[in-house]
């Protein structure tokens, strides 16, 4: 039987694909890889279409075939797949080191008249001309030697740091048999847990610090002390405290991380790893970044002071509580919302059938961006849970996208888009449509029950679906600059925090909602509340946020300097700026932020807040034209969502907007000003 992994033509056969196929078949992609890019150097040809897109060509067979396997690392993690996976890192690891500081390549490249390139061929040869500069192409001898480890640990770290915040999710689990316990959970989570220990065997209710468990029990639980449990073994996973103390710990792995990286800014001459970060973002300098968190810092904190204080004061005048801890607040400020709104979460999820959502959210891009979107019912997946459809202009198609909407045992927490296959057309070839993955942990169904969302799972599913329109509706025909290809990292989150506004507006709230089993409209009632409430606490959000961001951008700045303490020490001052109440002693977030250690946000986790300025003075065009208006919809998606990495961020939004982007529309979206 020939091995899928070298047979990726169109879509994988995941159901085929075994771990014990991954060594082989890498083995046998990057031996070929190898030789067809040394005979590409010694041809001695200078030309886009001989060095640039036939790189391309070389590297899309290992590329696909190591993305297949990352990907089923990611969404149905096993033993023998991880082992597979680190067997094969670091071989391929060293492969594209060895590549990116190919000196006799980067000089070819440099001889590539730029003059008779079409402006996206011209911005992909800029971007690969600097990424060459970022991998070391100039190093020498002993540096250069060096920086090939610093590549390989930094791989192994990574992925060593995703496994075991993954490890630790799993291991920790609690039954509770009294479901006086569990008092104040609405019984659709109860129906959940219930099914998670009948899944296992177990009598009773099954605990897990997955979000659709977790979330319920910090929310709604009156036990306060089972909050406080869950609270501790959620922020102390992976590290040397809490109930799985030292077992998963990424304490050291952290160290080694940061170390590195600086090590690396250092070997390129650069002060510390943020200002390497930035040489491919939007913004100019560190300094930049910083003023830019800073002054959204100073402007939101006096507010988010206000909002922790109505909550302090709730506790109090509720249940005489004096000492409110970070297991408190989401059941507190859900309290409070239901006084002061007279609105719970648990009142819209009926509302919210996945299925209704997913209908409505296709109904508004379909309306917006000319489109028809259809379910594929025969397909090969990894899951029986995924979806798989079809993007359509008219007959033509346009894109495809596999869906894995929830969660479940050994998939990776969070929500993400990746990609498949990029949009690409080289001269003479056919056109390969993209497609792409949208991967989130939503609550699965219970029982006879559809899954219900929490509108916070609503806006999380058009976010994701936002990467995904970005990656899809590309129209640029060179994959190094098509869809994400080649975008700023600190533009990246423009089209996805630009979808979420439809999650909010009096026109679309109709069109992806309905009862789960009457299909009767979200009550006006309902949706006045929701709309009242849409920026509830919002300031406390945008504060812890920006403590992320702060946290991430300063410690790439600081590490390794002469007045650094340590990784703890940082988040402690951090946290002065940021922080409303005084962190639990237990509290170790970042040995599970894995956006920054292992998720490639190193240094750049400020691009959500960033991208956000753009993403909300985007939206403030359609609040002017409406929020439905095809001719804007149009505009958007030809000036900017269409144009991927072939232009400047700021320039394809510019061409957008007739302007600079503002902060003030962010700032009034968030009821701030």
């Amino acid at each position: 039987m020939k091995n899928p992994l070298l047979d990726l033509s169109d879509l994988p056969n995941y159901a085929a694909i075994t771990a014990e196929q991954v060594t082989p078949a890498i083995d046998e992609l990057l031996k070929k890889a190898r030789t067809d890019v040394h005979k590409l150097v010694e041809s001695g040809l200078v030309s886009y279409a001989a060095l640039m897109e036939a790189k391309y060509k070389i590297l899309t067979p290992l590329n696909r075939a190591w993305g297949v396997v990352n990907h089923l690392k990611h969404v149905m993690s096993n033993e023998s797949l991880r082992e597979a996976y680190n067997v094969n890192l670091e071989k391929v690891t060293q492969f594209y080191t060895e590549l990116s500081q190919d000196k006799g390549f980067y000089q070819a490249l440099e001889k590539i008249d730029r003059e008779k390139l079409r402006p996206d061929q011209r911005k992909a040869l800029e971007n690969e001309l600097v990424d060459f500069e970022l991998a070391g192409v100039g190093l020498e001898g002993e540096q250069r030697e060096r920086s090939a480890i610093i590549f390989s640990k930094l791989s192994e770290l990574g992925s060593a740091f995703s496994d075991a915040v993954l490890d630790a999710t799993m291991a920790w689990t609690k039954t509770i048999v009294a479901v006086e316990r569990l008092k104040g959970l609405p019984q659709s989570a109860l129906d959940l847990l219930a099914q998670n220990a009948a899944q296992r065997g177990l009598e009773g209710y099954l605990l897990t610090l997955e979000f659709p468990s977790y979330l319920p029990i910090m929310t709604y639980c009156d036990d306060r002390e089972l909050r406080k449990e869950l609270s501790i073994a959620r922020m102390s996973m992976a590290s040397e405290v809490g109930p799985d103390a030292g077992k998963f710990d990424n304490t050291q792995r952290m160290e080694e991380i940061m170390q590195l990286r600086q090590e690396y800014a250092s070997i390129l001459g650069f002060k510390h790893y943020s200002e390497l970060s930035l040489k491919r973002k939007m913004a100019k300098s560190p300094e930049q970044v910083l003023q830019f968190l800073n002054d959204l810092v100073e402007r939101s904190r006096p507010a988010a002071e206000r909002e922790l204080q109505e909550v302090i004061d709730f506790a109090m005048q509720r249940d005489g509580l004096s000492d409110l801890q970070a297991w408190d607040l989401a059941y507190y400020r859900e309290k409070l919302k239901e006084r002061d709104y007279q609105l719970s979460e648990e009142d819209l999820k009926p509302y919210f059938p996945i299925e209704k959502v997913i209908e409505g959210m296709f109904s508004i891009v379909e309306h917006l961006f000319e489109l028809n979107i259809e379910q594929v019912k025969t397909f090969e997946a990894w899951h029986e849970d995924v979806r798989f459809y079809e993007i359509k202009r008219g007959e033509r198609q346009v894109a495809r996208f596999f869906l894995d909407p929830f969660a479940r045992q050994h998939k990776q927490g969070g929500a993400w888009m990746d990609s498949c296959k990029p949009r690409r057309k080289f001269e003479g070839e056919d056109l390969q449509t993209p497609v792409a993955y949208l991967v989130c942990n939503f609550t699965p169904p219970v029982g006879d029950k559809p899954s219900l969302l929490t509108h916070d799972e609503v806006t999380t599913l058009f976010h994701e679906f936002g990467h995904g329109l970005h990656h899809m509706l590309t129209v640029i025909d060179d994959p190094n600059v098509a869809g994400i290809g080649g975008v700023a990292w600190d533009a990246v989150e423009l089209p996805s925090q630009f979808l979420e506004n439809w999650c909010w507006q009096r026109e679309t709230i109709p069109m992806i909602s309905g009862h789960y089993e009457t299909g009767a409209p979200l009550p006006e009632v309902l949706l006045d509340k929701m709309l009242k409430a849409k920026n509830f606490q919002s300031a406390a959000m945008m504060l812890r946020q920006l403590e992320f961001s702060l946290f991430d951008f300063r410690l790439h700045m600081a590490y390794g300097k002469p007045d650094f303490v340590s990784i703890k020490q940082l988040i402690a001052e951090v946290k002065q700026k940021t922080a409303l109440i005084k962190p639990c002693a237990e509290d170790r977030f970042q040995n599970s932020f894995t956006h920054i250690f292992s998720g490639g946000y190193d240094a750049g986790y400020y691009s959500y807040k960033w991208a956000e300025v753009l993403s909300a003075d985007a939206f403030s065009k359609f609040e002017e034209d409406g929020v439905m208006n095809v001719a804007t919809g149009r505009d958007f998606l030809t000036k900017l969502l269409s144009q991927g990495g072939s232009r400047d961020a700021a320039e394809l939004f510019e061409s957008f907007r007739g302007r600079e982007p503002a902060v003030d529309a962010l700032l009034r979206h968030s009821g701030i000003i």
